[in-house]
Order: structure tokens, then C-alpha cells, then sequence
């Protein structure tokens, strides 16, 4: 739009020039052959005419040059990182490149319910399509939502008439908890996770708050990138800490989830910019959703949003990240240098299961504190 008027503006004023060019031609020429007649060579052209005609010809040269210059026909040379950023991050041009999902999710009856598609539209927000095109539905709620909601953020059970069912293999949170009771959906199971310390890849939320009582640092709000269902922004809540946790849910209602435990789910993928503003918060912690299988350029990408949104003093909590051993110590160990954070706590340990034993994988527990000032 700003193009297509700057454009305009430029051939009108172009055309004026020249109408102004004719103009005063014209007027030099009528002045010469007033008296045909007469012998006497024609008069010399007035020196403030010449001037006038100057300076049009001279306008006109450089609006050419001008519109040239903003031609959208030349070929213009973009940075290799955008193009990389471009693929990485969820810019909503990605849409694009994925018009079968598109299409289906944009297949529907306007002003009437959406379609229960929530997995769909998970699987173009983790390709890049995000923010979603807006659809003209109405969003789907439970037929028999429950009267109330829990309001301990550890709750015995969740509700299950309180979720949307269709696109999931289960249908309640204790077919989940049955399929694999460390999903966090019965909550109460979690109390004490953040709060003992049984290796020192552990940082209790207690020893955590100390840490920062000692550096007269005070910890308020917070952020739990990658935070599953939202047990370390409940253990937050019972110290009067608010922490909004980013998930998604990728065939189990995470999301809901953190919802009825009465906080906040931010449903963003690893690779989306934080929809923080700059220096906001006092603490992040990088849960294992956070971990070697994501490539590498965007846990760069990741890290320096992390230091967008945290304030000055404030800390960097990189929760039981695992890699190979050789990675750690060449690749992900420089990268988190980059940060020039403090070195509160760095604690490795054998990632002990199945996959960690084949793979010759090792646990990452850090805490690092931002410099005050740069």
C-alpha cells in the first residue's frame, strides 16, 4: 500500500514537471513568432527562464533516478540469516508452503460451531503457519462443563467434562494417567517434585528462592518454557510467584490442563519469539521439553529470546537438559557461554534410562544470572 501511493505520488509530480516543461516552451516560442516580419534575429532567452527550465529538467532526472531506485522489477539481495529465520520461525507467510492443511483448515461454514480441528491447527502452528488465518466460527465448548473449578493448584483430580475429548485416543484424564502416570495429570502426584532434592541435578523451588534472597534479587514473575501441564508454575503459586507456562499439547490436553489448575497456558511452540516484552521477567526455567533434539539454530534463537524477556539480575534456569556427552562439552556448553551469564549452579549427571544409556546421553541442571547491566 505505502508503495503503490509513493508511486503515484511520483508519476504525478512527473507529469506536472512536464506539463510546466510545455508550458514554458510553449511561452518561449509564442514570444518568438509574434512578428514574423521582421528581420531581427529573435530575442535571447530571459536568464530566469533558463534557471526555471534547469531546474525542471534537473527534478524530473531525479525522479526518475528515484522511481528507479524503488522499482519492485529489480532484484533486491535479502541476508542469508533472514531467509534462515524465515523457515524457523512461525511467520505467518509459512502458511504457504502447506496449502493441504491450510485448506482443510480453512474448510468450514461461517458465523456457525468451528470444527473440533484443534490438532490440525496445532499441526500448522508447528510448522511455521502461526498466527493461525482467522476463521469466522464460533469456538466449541464442553456440552456439560462442571459446575465449578478447582481453585488448589494440586487438585486430587481434573474434571473431565471440563475438556473437549473428540481428537484424543483417551477420553479422560485417568485413561492419560493410565497410559503413563509421569504425564502430570493427576496432579497431586507433583507437590513434592519441585521441592526435594535427591541428586544435584535438583534445585528445590526452597533453595532456589534462597539463592536469590542472597543476591537480594526478588523473584515474582516467571516463565516455564515448555512447562507440560504446569506443575512447577503451581509450586510457584504457593509462594506467591506467577509463572505462565508455554506448551502445547500434541495429542494430550496440556494445555487444558494447566488451564484448570487455575494458570495461564501460553500455547507457543519452541521456536515462536515469547509474546513477552523485553525485560519483564525475573526468572526462566527451560524445562526437558528443552533438549538435543531441537536443531541447534533454534536453540540459539531460543536462548536470546530467553535474554530479551529476562531483566537485569535475573535468572536462567536450564532444567535437566540432555544431550550427548560430546555435544555438551562442544556444542551446547559454548553456546550457553555466549549468554555471558553468571554461573550460579552446573551440575552434570549419566542419563540413566534406556535411551540415555544407547545413546551415551548426560543431564544439564544450570542456574545463571543475567548481568545487571550491559
Amino acid at each position: 500500500m505505502g508503495f503503490t501511493f509513493s508511486t503515484m505520488t511520483l508519476n504525478l509530480v512527473l507529469l506536472m514537471a512536464m506539463v510546466a516543461t510545455n508550458i514554458l516552451s510553449l511561452y518561449h516560442l509564442s514570444s518568438t513568432l509574434q512578428s514574423p516580419k521582421s528581420p531581427k534575429p529573435p530575442p535571447p532567452v530571459p536568464d530566469q527562464l533558463l534557471h526555471q527550465l534547469h531546474t525542471i529538467r534537473a527534478t524530473i532526472s531525479h525522479l526518475t533516478r528515484l522511481q528507479n531506485t524503488h522499482n519492485p522489477a529489480q532484484k533486491s539481495t535479502i541476508p542469508s540469516d533472514l531467509l534462515l529465520y524465515s523457515h524457523l520461525s512461525p511467520i505467518a507467510s509459512s502458511c504457504h508452503n502447506h496449502p493441504e492443511l491450510l485448506h482443510k483448515y480453512m474448510t468450514y461454514i461461517p458465523f456457525s460451531l468451528c470444527p473440533s480441528d484443534s490438532d490440525l491447527a496445532e499441526s500448522l502452528i508447528l510448522r511455521g503457519c502461526h498466527p493461525l488465518p482467522r476463521r469466522r466460527c464460533f469456538s466449541k465448548t464442553p456440552q456439560k462443563p462442571p459446575v465449578s473449578l478447582p481453585e488448589n493448584p494440586f487438585p486430587s483430580s481434573l474434571p473431565d467434562n471440563a475438556v473437549i475429548w473428540d481428537h484424543y485416543s483417551c477420553k479422560s484424564f485417568d485413561c492419560l494417567n493410565k497410559q503413563n502416570p509421569n504425564l502430570g495429570f493427576e496432579p497431586s502426584r507433583d507437590i513434592s517434585r519441585f521441592n526435594s532434592y535427591k541428586t544435584d541435578l535438583d534445585l528445590p523451588i526452597q533453595q532456589l528462592l534462597q539463592i536469590a534472597a542472597a543476591a537480594k534479587s526478588a523473584l515474582r514473575l516467571g516463565l516455564d518454557v515448555g512447562g507440560g501441564t504446569g506443575s512447577f508454575a503451581a509450586s510457584m503459586r504457593l509462594r506467591n510467584v506467577t509463572v505462565v507456562t508455554t506448551t502445547m499439547n500434541v495429542a494430550v490436553p496440556n494445555s487444558e490442563a494447566v488451564a484448570l489448575r487455575g494458570l495461564v497456558p501460553l500455547h507457543v511452540p519452541l521456536q515462536q519469539r515469547l509474546p513477552l516484552f523485553d525485560g519483564v521477567v525475573d526468572l526462566v526455567r527451560c524445562g526437558r521439553a528443552v533438549n538435543r533434539w531441537i536443531p541447534l539454530t533454534v536453540m540459539e534463537f531460543l536462548l536470546l529470546d530467553v535474554d530479551r524477556v529476562l531483566r537485569g539480575g535475573g535468572y536462567l534456569w536450564v532444567d535437566h537438559f540432555f544431550s550427548k556427552v560430546v555435544d555438551l562439552e562442544k556444542v551446547y556448553a559454548p553456546l550457553i557461554g555466549k549468554l555471558g551469564y553468571k554461573k550460579v549452579k552446573w551440575a552434570t549427571g549419566n542419563k540413566t534410562d534406556a535411551s540415555g544409556v544407547k545413546n551415551g546421553e548426560v543431564y544439564l541442571t544450570a542456574l545463571l544470572q543475567k548481568p545487571v547491566s550491559r
